[in-house]
């Protein structure tokens, strides 16, 4: 009797009550575990059903292809077939899994690959519809025109959108309660710069000796390098940076983090300065737009305006002591005034002299009243804010006037351009001493004075700290900075708090940090 799972004669023979069927015990029990069934008839089956047949020892035949060596060697034969036969159906079936695999994993990276660019372009849309919402406040959108007279965006009311081309805009110009308002800033800050002192504080110069390079923050993206303006918010010691990749960056020095990306613009970020006490950011782009951020609770910046003014690049941003009114100038020639609560356009400058010149570059005196321009044809011209009359021209500049610094004492004014830094007293409008620390190939790109007025930092392929002298001494070079960017093109420099350290912005995408090794060094990121 031979077992009806093998076909071989039993060893443990045992047979089922309800079949009657002959099994081999070891393998009828590991059937019954798996399936709990008969596996001949499919009826349910127990090992209660199962009944144990005593036997003799049972002696297996030999077959008959055993009992010689050509019926061996046939089986061996046989066996050998069978076996790489199984062996070739064994690779067919993995080639095949291989193949379905592969392809599943195609399907998968392409599956991924569309719910990213479908994610960015949801997240797009979210972006612009809120920037939509907050140039376009749905109440805004139901008042009566008549009650609209500015839009969120800066652009004057819906009869200045049907302006012809080549029309100037209407601007309401700068009333006398805010030239009063500015007048009593400047006599305040005034009278507060006589009694003014050099904060014991102020990194010596021993200390600016010794700096190095303590921490270097990759912001920007690596397909536009460039980091091209940043500024330093004192109280908080926050710094923002504007970007080639047309974002500004606003990172915390002391925790190494940064709070925030300002995405919107779609060039180059060309200038970038904080409002107070860093409630809100203003941020001047190549897109001929500047867009006014305001700050939230969640650590986050809004863009609460865009200002559409200029017809071409704005070039630099510049803040009013009072911190309600800030200057945008750009390559279209004008320069314009906005109050910063509204993001009105007080009054657009155009020079009357009939140049075609562009600004490069403004700056605001520290006390208000003087606004300090730099032009495509190597002029720096000096403006009174009051009356927006050009009072002072100074030339002799080669190339774009790049950078301009006033000095905190009021007298002094620092201008960069492709030849260099020229220094220039505003007391006799004369131009007292020069630095050409480059060759001729190497534009100068930045100069910048410490808070204190006691430094004076430059900008091109290094940076170079000078000790500020008066107007007959000799202002020595105390620190070179090699640029570390391997660009060979620091763009922009600005001193922190008390100059314990410098911010310094090159054409890769790292910002850097020089300042005493293992002093207050921020994390590196």
């Amino acid at each position: 009797m031979n077992c009806s799972i093998s076909g071989e004669v039993p060893e443990e023979p045992v047979v089922s009550r309800n079949s009657g069927l002959l099994f081999e015990k070891r393998l009828i029990e590991r059937h019954i575990l798996d399936y709990g069934k008969c596996p001949i008839t499919g009826e349910p089956l127990t090992m209660d059903d199962i009944v144990p047949i005593k036997t003799g020892k049972i002696v297996k035949p030999r077959p008959v292809q055993a009992a010689s060596i050509p019926g061996m060697l046939g089986m061996f034969q046989n066996e050998w077939d069978g076996l790489m036969l199984s062996n070739f159906a064994l690779e067919q079936q993995l080639h095949t899994a291989r193949q379905e695999l592969s392809h599943a994993l195609y399907q998968h990276d392409a599956a991924c690959r569309v719910i990213a660019r479908l994610k960015k372009e949801r997240d797009e849309a979210r972006s612009l519809l809120a920037q939509a919402e907050r140039q376009y406040p749905v109440s805004a959108l139901n008042a009566p025109t008549a009650n609209a007279p500015v839009l969120s965006n800066g652009k004057r009311a819906a009869e200045d959108e049907d302006l012809a081309p080549g029309a100037k805009k209407i601007h309401p110009g700068i009333s006398s309660s805010i030239i009063s308002e500015l007048t009593d800033c400047n006599a305040a800050l005034s009278q507060q710069r006589k009694k003014r002192q050099i904060p014991g504080t102020l990194a010596p110069i021993e200390a600016l000796e010794s700096y190095t390079q303590i921490s270097s923050h990759p912001f920007h993206k690596t397909n536009k390098q460039g980091i091209i303006s940043l500024d330093i918010l004192y109280s908080k010691d926050l710094i923002a940076t504007g970007g080639i990749d047309t974002n500004a960056v606003i990172f915390d020095r002391p925790s190494g983090q940064i709070l925030s990306t300002l995405s919107g613009h779609s060039k180059k970020v060309t200038s970038v300065k904080f409002v107070a006490q860093g409630e809100s950011i203003l941020t001047g782009s190549a897109d001929k737009t500047v867009r006014l951020w305001q700050g939230s609770d969640d650590g986050n910046y809004n863009c609460r305006h865009i200002l559409k003014d200029h017809t071409a690049e704005v070039q630099a941003v510049t803040v009013h002591a009072t911190n309600n009114y800030f200057v945008t100038a750009s390559l279209d020639g004008s320069w314009c005034f906005y109050e910063l609560s509204s993001g009105t356009c007080l009054t657009q400058v155009f020079d009357t002299s009939g140049s075609s010149e562009g600004y490069t570059s403004a700056a605001f005196h520290p006390d208000g009243l003087i606004l300090g321009t730099g032009t495509t044809e190597s002029l720096v011209k000096i403006w009174d804010v009051k009356s927006q009359a050009n009072v002072a021209r100074f030339d002799g500049h080669a190339g774009p006037v790049t950078a301009i610094s006033f000095s905190e004492n009021g007298y002094f004014l620092a201008t960069a351009a492709h030849d260099g830094v020229k220094l220039w007293d505003l007391r006799k409008l004369k131009n007292f001493r020069n630095f050409a620390p480059y060759d001729s190939e190497t534009p100068t790109n930045s100069v910048e004075f410490d808070h204190s007025g006691s430094y004076l930092a430059i900008a091109g392929s290094d940076i170079r700290i000078y000790q500020v002298a008066n107007v007959k001494s000799e202002w020595n070079c105390i620190k070179t900075f090699p640029d570390l960017s391997g660009t060979g093109k620091a763009t922009c420099v600005k001193f922190g708090a008390d100059s314990k350290y410098i911010a310094v912005g090159s054409m890769d995408r790292n910002l850097r940090i020089f300042g005493l090794p293992g002093e207050d060094a921020p994390t590196e990121s």
